[in-house]
């Protein structure tokens, strides 16, 4: 595949295989809040994501307070999920024919106005769980756009800093933003709560609208949506890193997946749940930021295999059936080797052609989100047969096999594109 202009200086591979990272942007973080255009990307990103949260929280108790339906509930949340595999695929160009402003202030307004149908009194279930699964679908090709509006806005190493700041306020959101929400549904009734959804849509479309230049399209990508995705994918090396941020995503989730009955079994009661799930995010917010702030592209670019070889590492000390302080070390670590996916991020914008950058991206969001879900799934399936910290620990085992063998691939299509 033929690199793009700009990045073949930075893009070119390294010894062993990995592509090498470009040059660093000096000033770290800091550097990267200094980009006026940054900042209203990211203010509207805070936004939408509390309002994609508050949704999440608010209707699910709106569904179970109308139904008395456990499952119709659970549903709510499974619905954020299940459309990022086909608007993934069939919608992936998008993000490439329209000029990203567009589509992010798009995106934004119709996610505000799926909201603003499930406030409207006397709307169906069946309505209901359809304008969650409409703002589910649009959810990738906003993730995917804006991921690719920031290489534009932030080039070089401050695209990596930047996308790892969009990561750090995605977990910081998981750590306390559904325990907030929470809270918010003790005064606010759940159609109130959703009115605060839409406010934060608009908020965010307003920012991005005002905040940010406009751009042309990258490229008219193929029309029908499927052959441009099929020749993207077509490239062993966007492929093998595509599978490099999917494959240890599948594994990482077994523990959180299996949190409830894992608790249940040690012993740990709903605090040490709470714990729990909140001591991966914590790890990872941690890894990512000391690697942002403190290493050089290069060395994030040279420790980023090892650090993906080892994310599973320790999930060993589950099958060992470990008391609660061990099992929150074992997530705390395991979160601090996401730092993997800085030097991850920086191979896969070199190795995408520009006129593409917004379809990989979503498609990349798409297939990561689609991968969690079949994580859980297998886990949960797992477990109903083998005892829960088993699940947990083979997870380590089977997944690290796995991982090791992308990764094998990932340096050989490194070596592949260097002897062209």
């Amino acid at each position: 595949m033929t690199l793009k202009a700009d990045a073949a200086p930075d893009g070119a591979a390294a010894p062993d295989g990995d592509p090498a990272p470009a040059a660093a942007a000096p000033g770290g973080y800091r550097a990267v809040f200094a980009v006026r255009e940054f900042r209203a990307v990211f203010a509207a990103h805070v936004l939408s994501l509390q309002g994609t949260v508050v949704a999440q929280i608010a209707l699910a108790v709106l569904v179970f307070r109308l139904t008395a339906s456990p499952l119709l509930s659970a549903l709510t949340f499974a619905l954020g999920f299940v459309p990022y595999a086909i608007s993934g695929t069939l919608l992936a160009g998008i993000a490439d024919r329209f000029p990203p402003r567009r589509v992010l202030v798009v995106c934004d307004l119709l996610c505000a106005a799926c909201a603003a149908g499930m406030v409207l009194p006397g709307t169906p279930i069946a309505v209901l769980l359809v304008l969650r699964g409409l703002m589910a679908t649009v959810g990738p090709v906003f993730t995917g756009t804006r991921a690719a509006s920031l290489a534009d806005i932030l080039p070089g190493d401050a695209f990596v800093l930047g996308r790892s700041l969009i990561r750090i306020v995605a977990q910081g959101a998981q750590v306390v933003g559904f325990g907030v929400g929470g809270l918010l549904l003790i005064v606010v009734p759940p159609r109130g709560a959703l009115l605060l959804t839409v406010a934060a849509f608009l908020g965010s479309a307003l920012l991005l609208r005002l905040g940010t230049r406009r751009r042309p399209a990258r490229g008219a990508g193929d029309r029908a949506g499927g052959g441009g995705t099929g020749s993207l994918l077509a490239d062993r090396r966007v492929r093998s890193l595509l599978l490099l941020g999917w494959v240890p995503t599948f594994f990482a989730v077994v523990p959180e997946a299996l949190a409830a009955p894992y608790a249940d079994a040690v012993g740990a009661g709903t605090t040490g749940l709470g714990l729990f799930m909140a001591a991966m995010p914590v790890g990872m917010i941690l890894g990512e930021s000391l690697a942002g702030g403190y290493l050089s592209p290069v060395v994030r670019g040279r420790i980023a295999g090892p650090l993906v070889a080892c994310t599973l590492l320790p999930y060993a000390v589950f099958l060992l059936r470990p008391s609660l302080p061990w099992s929150l070390a074992a997530m705390f670590v395991a979160g601090l080797t996401g730092a993997y996916t800085l030097g991850v991020d920086q191979w896969f914008v070199d190795a995408v052609p520009e006129g593409m950058r917004g379809r990989a991206m979503t498609v990349q969001s798409a297939g990561l989100m689609t991968i969690q879900g079949a994580g859980m799934v297998a886990a949960g399936a797992a477990a109903e047969f083998v005892p829960v910290h088993l699940v947990n620990g083979w997870s380590f085992v089977i997944g690290t096999l796995c991982v090791l063998v992308v990764l094998r691939t990932v340096r050989g299509a490194g070596r592949d594109h260097v002897s062209r």
